[in-house]
């Protein structure tokens, strides 16, 4: 058995393939589900109703895709050119950490001018964290996929020294928290009485700029064609090497924003477990779409809606809620089998 190169890809392939990833997801969940003593029918119906199936429930899957979101984003920017990042957790966390650094009263604005410019900043500070590995890459060789992940660590290790140290709330009760933002640097609830924010508008308007950017800019022809062949694009005269730095300040800024948004906008204060894997999470998101930053908003939703709604089934068919994490896990090993076979072809001798 070999792969061989497609001469063009089929409309149809990066249809059938995709949707082919999610029905082999489905199948494989299904088959948990009767090991659990279930009926997969009535495991799937809990889910969707617990993700869709009341105003709380679509309110609650789309506060939870919005970091999603974001992250989802950064990767699909980075993969897009080669850039592997994987570090979208640590760039998360250090955007909150810039966002309780200005927003607890460093800073004396009102809300039109503080919250764009915590945005801002919380986005300079994710960007040039993945500046770090991308120059590493660039000027050393020194793989990316070590360099980002060890950041999370290295990050998470930081951020705890702050919630015990300089960031600690002094009324927290002994909590490693930090204290919260003022009024002026929290974002509006987009549903009054609901925890959906502003943040979600921030979301969906950052991947309708990204998409601009991927499709209609020099930019972003110049990350497609150094995605595509690096060695032919340094021939017609790209910067390979400044496009991948281009690239990591753009994704890490995205990144940055997940964490900006989840302080400002749901949590109000910065604790270690602001994030439950959402940087992670992204990598899954980004591949479900495809990279493409516009079905980054549905994959973002789909993911979040099968965590949320796993909770709900968890309690009503008593089947672990942890069936939502080997779901998303299920389908982004399909979704990259999906990907290489839009591309490449089996040949069997």
């Amino acid at each position: 058995m070999r792969l061989e190169p497609k001469p063009a890809t089929t409309s149809a392939g990066l249809f059938l393939y995709p949707a082919g990833a999610i029905g082999a997801t489905l199948v494989f969940a299904s088959l948990l589900v009767l090991v659990a003593g279930a009926s997969p029918f009535n495991v799937f119906w809990l889910v969707l109703k617990g993700a869709a199936g009341s105003q709380f429930a679509i309110v609650e899957t789309l506060t939870r895709a919005t970091p999603l979101i974001f992250t989802g984003l950064a990767v699909a920017v980075a993969f897009r050119a080669k850039l592997w990042n994987i570090g979208a957790e640590a760039q998360l966390y250090i955007g909150a950490v810039v966002t309780v650094v200005l927003g607890t009263g460093a800073v004396a604005l009102p809300s039109l001018a503080l919250i764009p410019l915590i945005m801002v900043c919380a986005m300079l500070a994710g960007a040039l964290l993945l500046l770090g590995p991308a120059v590493l890459k660039t000027r050393f060789g020194v793989d990316e996929v070590v360099t980002t992940l060890m950041l999370n660590f290295v990050i998470l290790l930081f951020v705890s020294y702050l919630l015990e140290g300089p960031l600690k709330d002094p009324m927290g009760l002994g909590w490693p928290q930090s204290k919260r933002v003022v009024a002026d640097a929290q974002l509006p609830r987009l549903i009054q009485g609901k925890r959906l924010h502003f943040g979600f508008a921030i979301a969906l308007a950052s991947a309708a700029i990204v998409w601009v950017i991927m499709k209609k800019t020099v930019l972003g022809y110049e990350m497609r064609a150094v995605g595509h062949n690096p060695e032919a694009a340094r021939f017609s005269g790209i910067s390979v090497n400044l496009v991948l730095v281009k690239t990591a300040l753009l994704s890490g800024g995205l990144a940055a924003l997940a964490g900006f948004s989840e302080v400002a906008g749901l949590k109000g204060n910065l604790t270690l477990d602001l994030s439950p894997g959402y940087g992670y999470t992204g990598i899954v998101v980004a591949m479900l779409a495809v990279l493409n930053p516009l079905g980054v908003v549905a994959s973002a939703i789909f993911v979040a809606g099968i965590f949320v709604g796993a909770d709900s089934m968890s309690r009503l068919a008593g089947v672990p809620s942890y069936i939502a994490e080997v779901m998303v896990a299920t389908a982004l090993l399909t979704m990259v089998v999906a990907i290489m076979l839009t591309r490449y072809r089996i040949r069997w001798r």
